[in-house]
């Protein structure tokens, strides 16, 4: 619990309308995407860098946790306040500060939504590229710390290709700016810009972020493409990377994403195994060079529909697929158990068939989709959490799905981080010297352990043996 000491010098800082400890607003900050809330004791609003230094320092001195927290859409836990304390919520902070079109950059603050970026860049001819499923909501901030990816990874990369410096908090209250911020390049001391990205709240709160653009694409062709087999389809992605084709995306859904997409939505999918649903960007002349590439090789695969959108409308159409998918499978069971492993892309086909295996072993219902082009599968254990024996075989198949990956030469979490969900299981992939490797960077720069504390690394007694 925090002191009236505290509670004052919090409403100081950031003012008395930025701090709430009242239970409604506790609750609203309690949760993120995992379902599994854990109520803070403040949540601070803070209006930019100096505030957040301000709250850090008094959280050193007065020991209490201090939680970064973007748009709560993460699917690990890594903004859940599991030791209670502070949530330090960045949506005040959501400038577009500036963009450069002669060099290509944007400076942004960590509470702009990413769909709104990409909007206001794209009025300017320009392109950010990286695209999470939750865009929409999303936040540049929370995108840093997750280092997030999406479909367009597999042509463009993902969150900490575009990142060219930050201004962060660290947790002891220094403000530090990293990389440059208009320079593609810059070799001047660490890296500690890739450092920061990715990890998750924990070794840093970024108040500020200037980011690099591209060109907008001159053409851009979205095709939907089904098959009667899974194993078709992935070996259709397999096919199209080996030809050298590189879409911008290419998503792969299976029978069960299939059957509650079409139930959820009504858009005609029924009757098949699988669908890709593949976009491809850049010139004119060569976009559609690869439509008709794409269209041969999903032949050869035996494909048994092959559609290219007509229009922009039909792209939103086409897209809706996608997104629907995670809402829909709800109408399967109450709990999902939501994982994004990733293997080489030459061992896709052993993921999906193995994985088909694990279902019928574990006797649960598995729904696989997600970025087949970069190898990066979003699979969904599909359990009533209520029911001990399906809670159990989903935790098992969990494991088992891991324990695949891994020996595939994958890992267990391509874009949604480790937070506490994964946190069990990361001795399956990394040693114990790589693990004490992080902490001691951790402790380095967290000597006192108060900002995001309970995340990444496992707790003695919920570490997962290796497989």
């Amino acid at each position: 619990m925090l002191s009236d000491t505290v509670k004052s010098e919090l409403e100081r800082i950031a003012g008395t309308a930025n701090v709430s400890f009242a239970r409604e607003d506790l609750i609203c900050y309690s949760y993120d995407a995992t379902n599994n809330p854990v109520a803070p004791d403040a949540v601070v609003f803070p209006g930019g860098a100096e505030e957040v230094s301000l709250i850090l320092k008094m959280a050193n001195s007065e020991r209490f946790p201090v939680v970064p927290r973007g748009a709560g859409t993460g699917f690990t836990g890594g903004s859940l306040p599991v030791e209670g304390g502070v949530v330090l919520s960045t949506e005040r902070m959501r400038s577009i500060r500036g963009i450069d079109t002669e060099n290509l950059t944007a400076d942004v603050e960590p509470g702009v939504v990413t769909g709104e970026l990409q909007s206001e860049v794209e009025g300017l001819g320009l392109f950010y590229p990286p695209d999470p499923t939750s865009l929409k909501f999303s936040t540049i901030g929370g995108n840093i710390a997750e280092c997030a990816g999406g479909p367009r990874a597999l042509k463009y990369g993902v969150t900490r290709d575009y990142v060219l410096g930050l201004e962060v908090v660290l947790p002891t209250g220094d403000i530090i700016m990293t990389g440059t911020k208009k320079t593609v390049k810059g070799v001047v001391g660490y890296d500690l810009t890739r450092l920061v990205v990715g990890s998750e709240g924990t070794l840093g709160v970024v108040t500020r972020a200037f980011l690099r653009l591209l060109p907008l694409p001159e053409a851009t062709r979205t095709m939907l493409v089904k098959f009667s087999s899974l194993e078709d389809a992935a070996r259709a992605v397999s096919a199209i990377i080996s030809a050298r084709i590189i879409p911008s995306t290419l998503e792969i859904m299976d029978s069960v994403s299939i059957r509650c997409v079409d139930e959820f939505a009504k858009i005609g999918l029924s009757g098949v195994e699988a669908v890709l649903l593949i976009e491809v960007d850049g010139r004119e002349d060569g976009v559609e060079r690869d439509v008709a590439d794409v269209e041969r090789i999903c032949k050869e695969n035996r494909s048994v529909e092959f559609r290219v959108a007509a229009d922009r409308f039909e792209v939103k159409d086409l897209w809706k697929v996608r997104r629907s998918i995670s809402p829909a499978l709800k109408r399967i069971k109450p709990t999902k158990l939501n994982e994004d492993v990733v293997v080489p892309r030459s061992r896709l086909v052993e993921l999906i068939s193995g994985i088909q295996d694990i279902a019928r072993k574990r006797e649960v219902v598995i729904a696989s989709f997600g970025h087949a082009g970069d190898g990066n599968i979003h699979v969904n254990v599909m359990v009533d959490g209520n029911d001990p024996r399906e809670a159990r075989a989903g935790g098992d198949a969990v494991r088992d799905i891991f324990d695949l990956t891994v020996a595939l030469g994958g890992t267990i979490s391509g874009e949604h981080g480790v937070g506490i969900t994964k946190a069990p299981y990361i001795s399956m992939e990394l040693t114990d010297q790589d693990i004490e490797a992080m902490k001691r960077i951790k402790r380095a720069l967290d000597p006192s352990g108060v900002l995001n504390p309970g995340k990444i690394f496992p707790s003695p007694d919920t570490g997962a043996p290796r497989g």
